[in-house]
């Protein structure tokens, strides 16, 4: 069983991606190259930073007031036994806390993939929203959690299928982070934010749907 998961970042309170506040995880490594993709260090199927899953999911169950989790990358689907692994952790604790991933696969990809490859079928089970497809800059619209129109938003449960609107429609928000040296953007930026993001000095990648 996996014990670890390869963590390109971590951000423990948004209320960007997704309702509430939710812990989000970026992991390292995607097979995808898409045009102007904001996060490119995150690309390389490479350890990044090596977490222990027990102690991924004690953080994650220790923040109060928390919504769910939001997983992206990087691309979630090439890490889907430990992400199965600590979603199902953090559940046995706050059985309540939803699951949002963004995946650069669709999924109906993911789907065939998951008929012969129980890893991506336990994953998929565990989601509750899913939002698939590569990211297209030139079909960027600046509307909803997804990056660009093509993209899709499934919703797996019942959890938010009566909040759809605020998943496909709402504006565009951002967080930046302040780290150490650095500063993170948290969100899916509108093109503007984009712009102005990419314009300051010490930035690392920001976050943006596959």
């Amino acid at each position: 069983m996996t014990e670890t998961l390869n963590i390109a970042q971590l951000c423990p309170e948004t209320r960007v991606l997704g309702p509430g506040k939710r812990f989000v995880i970026w992991v390292q490594g995607c097979p995808f190259r898409c045009a102007e993709c904001v996060a490119p260090d995150w690309i390389s199927i490479e350890n990044k930073s090596l977490v222990s899953i027990n102690d991924l999911a004690d953080r994650i169950t220790a923040i109060r007031d928390l919504e769910g989790v939001t997983l992206s990358g990087g691309e979630p689907f090439l890490q889907a036994e430990g992400l199965a692994t600590l979603v199902r952790q953090i559940r046995k604790v706050k059985p309540q806390l939803s699951v949002i991933a963004f995946s650069g696969f669709t999924l109906g990809q993911l789907r065939r993939k998951a008929r012969t490859d129980p890893r991506i079928r336990e994953f998929l089970n565990e989601l509750d929203v899913l939002i698939d497809g590569l990211y297209r800059a030139d079909l960027n619209d600046d509307l909803g959690l997804r990056g660009s129109s093509n993209q899709r938003i499934y919703f797996l449960t019942p959890r938010y299928r009566n909040r759809k609107a605020e998943f496909e429609r709402r504006s565009r928000e951002i967080e930046i982070h302040t780290l150490e040296k650095e500063m993170l953007m948290v969100g899916v930026p509108s093109a503007r934010s984009l712009k102005i993001f990419q314009s300051l000095p010490q930035k690392i990648a920001g976050h943006f749907p596959s």
